[in-house]
């Protein structure tokens, strides 16, 4: 789908809002009807075809005294998914009594199979049929969803020449919509999520291929399981199985591919469950976990072989302590999050409680496989915070520690601003991977790519650039050569951690004399208190630095090197700084001699002289 066919949708449908529910629904409401009634339409859509054929055999099953009918009929109607009542959206369309159209849509609903009405359930849509119904917009609302103008369908529609008049709308293109019309409703009535976005096709694409061609050639006849811990509508699984698959084939190698993941918001569950029954993935659909996955944790006994997210940033995670029963985020137990680590007897991985992301990238660490000889890989989208927020000891720092010493984090890349549809700010790639080729064995790769950007025709919501084809190419190539170069350079592990060490003055009185306690130990004066970061690539070490960087200018320092701690850090715009080049002399003074020209008895004018 274009882009334009995609401006041509969203409008379509966000125009069905404002002509059908602007006079009964406040706009923070229109949610609630619009996006279950483009999830049922789009299903209706994918069932057409088959609806007689489906009628057929359940008049046979009735026939025959049989019960359970859903298999049968889904098999007839060749999906996951079937409708056994007698009716389409296209039929109901035409009632034009109230009640008896209530009443038709209502048995329209209950028809379906039992997975399409878990689905209809998370979008809680059946309390506002009573009110549609009452206000007389349920037959509008039915008749603008059938308009021969949009498709909702998997499938494209052909014109009498065979041509395509409107193209099919596969799953990602369905997750877009869906997030364009969210992002509107939510600025309508002046809400924001922050931290939770839908991932743009061009960017999932750059994931998928980071994680699967570096190990194409690594790809056997095998079972390879792909996880999202926030799978949203589904779309990076969905194309991150689609890419696995085409490399497999490419190869000649027959592999079984299964997606797994999880999704807090019920809307966006329901759509994702949708949408893979519309792919025929009945089977995996139970993969798709229901909650929070930092306190609900969906497949906590699994591991994977490829984990692919874009987790939320900047939004507070003080419900997941409420589910876990407590009121402090030291009371938290769970081993994917509190480990034991080195001389720590107890590990602390928990970051602040107003950003869970580093929680994300945590619990996929702790859902690597470590006895195959693949390994996993994780490829997560994050904001800049996770680079470097957090003091030294901090859960921030920690997850970066655990992660770096362990020589999990094989690079990091910086993209673009503006590559979402409703954030504007930096993100970053990160991949993780527990089998690192030798020559990458203790070492970092940072990859500059805020300059490989293509400019969007027209925004869509904040995103005004992309990745093209070549563009990412670019990317992956600059990663695989693993060479230093303009946009690339590599570090050994430790040029990321620091020794955090407190710095104090002594306490002293008005006469300037130091003030001791009882054992004739120097008080320390809380407001002198300082720190120091110290590199862990410092030659000599600790004491070194003191002796070079403190003592000299600070001669009464109290320092007690036992107390240092451990953090680490990376900063990008330290190693890819470009200083603004400066004007030349002659520059200025052309100017300067430009503008006398132009203003030359301009003063006289003004004067009146």
């Amino acid at each position: 789908m274009s882009q334009e066919q995609h401006n041509q949708l969203v409008s379509f449908i966000w125009n069905i809002a404002n002509d059908v529910l602007v006079n009964d629904y406040n706009k923070g409401e229109y949610r609630k009807v619009i996006l279950p009634m483009m999830v049922i339409r789009r299903l209706d859509a994918v069932l057409e075809p088959t609806k007689e054929v489906v009628m057929a055999t359940k008049a046979t099953l009735d026939k025959s005294g049989v019960l359970d009918q859903d298999v049968a009929l889904c098999s007839a109607a060749g999906q996951a998914f079937c409708n056994k009542s007698p009716f389409t959206l296209k039929q109901l369309k035409a009632r034009t009594n109230r009640q008896q159209l209530k009443l038709d849509f209502t048995a329209y609903l209950d028809g379906f199979s039992s997975n399409v009405l878990k689905i209809i359930e998370h979008f809680e849509l059946r309390p506002q049929i009573e009110k549609l119904s009452n206000q007389g917009l349920l037959g509008m609302l039915i008749e603008k969803f059938v308009d021969p103008r949009i498709n909702l369908s998997n499938q494209p529609i052909l014109d009498d020449e065979g041509n395509v008049k409107l193209p099919a709308l596969d799953n990602h293109s369905m997750g877009t919509v869906f997030e364009e019309l969210l992002r509107r409703f939510n600025e309508e009535n002046n809400v924001t999520e922050a931290g939770e976005h839908f991932t743009p096709r061009d960017i999932v694409e750059l994931m998928a291929d980071i994680a699967f061609i570096p190990v194409a050639d690594k790809i056997t006849d095998n079972t390879y399981l792909i996880y999202d811990g926030a799978c949203g509508t589904g779309g990076i699984l969905t194309k991150s199985e689609e890419r696995i698959n085409q490399l497999a084939k490419k190869a000649n190698k027959k592999i079984n591919t299964h997606i797994y993941g999880q999704e807090k918001q019920p809307e966006t569950f329901a759509t994702c469950q949708a949408d893979l029954l519309i792919k025929g993935d009945g089977e995996e659909a139970p993969h798709i976990a229901l909650g929070s996955t930092i306190s609900e944790d969906g497949h906590s006994s699994m591991t994977f072989d490829f984990l692919i997210s874009n987790p939320p940033f900047g939004t507070p995670w003080k419900k997941d302590l409420e589910n876990w029963g407590y009121k402090d985020k030291k009371e938290i137990t769970d081993t994917r999050f509190i480990t034991t680590y080195k001389e720590d007897t107890e590990y602390s991985m928990v970051p602040n409680i107003g950003d869970p992301q580093m929680l994300f990238l945590a619990n996929s660490v702790s859902k690597m496989k470590h006895t195959t000889e693949f390994g996993s890989r994780i490829v997560e989208v994050h904001n800049g915070s996770s680079l470097f927020t957090g003091n030294a000891g901090g859960g921030e720092s920690n997850i970066r520690r655990y992660i770096i010493e362990n020589d999990l984090l094989e690079a990091i890349v910086a993209m673009p601003e503006k590559m979402f549809y409703n954030t504007g700010i930096a993100t970053f790639l990160w991949i993780v991977t527990n089998r690192k080729s030798k020559e990458r064995e203790g070492k970092v790769q940072l990859i500059d790519a805020t300059k490989l950007k293509s400019p969007l025709r027209k925004n869509l919501g904040e995103k005004n650039c992309e990745f093209t084809k070549d563009i990412r190419k670019q990317i992956l190539k600059i990663y695989m050569d693993f060479k230093p170069c303009e946009e690339c350079k590599i570090f050994d592990n430790e040029e990321f951690g620091y020794w955090e060490v407190v710095v104090d003055r002594p306490l002293r009185n008005e006469d300037g004399d130091i003030i001791t306690d009882k054992k004739g130990k120097p008080k320390t004066d809380s407001k002198l208190r300082d720190k120091e970061q110290i590199p862990l690539t410092y030659e000599g070490g600790i004491e070194a630095f003191l002796q070079k960087e403190v003592y000299p200018y600070v001669p009464d320092a109290i320092i007690d090197i036992d107390s240092a701690v451990v953090g680490y850090e990376l900063s990008f715009t330290k190693y890819f700084y470009r200083p603004i080049e400066l004007r030349s002399i002659a520059e200025i003074k052309a100017d300067i001699a430009a503008i006398e020209r132009d203003t030359d008895g301009l003063l006289n004018l003004i004067l009146g002289d």
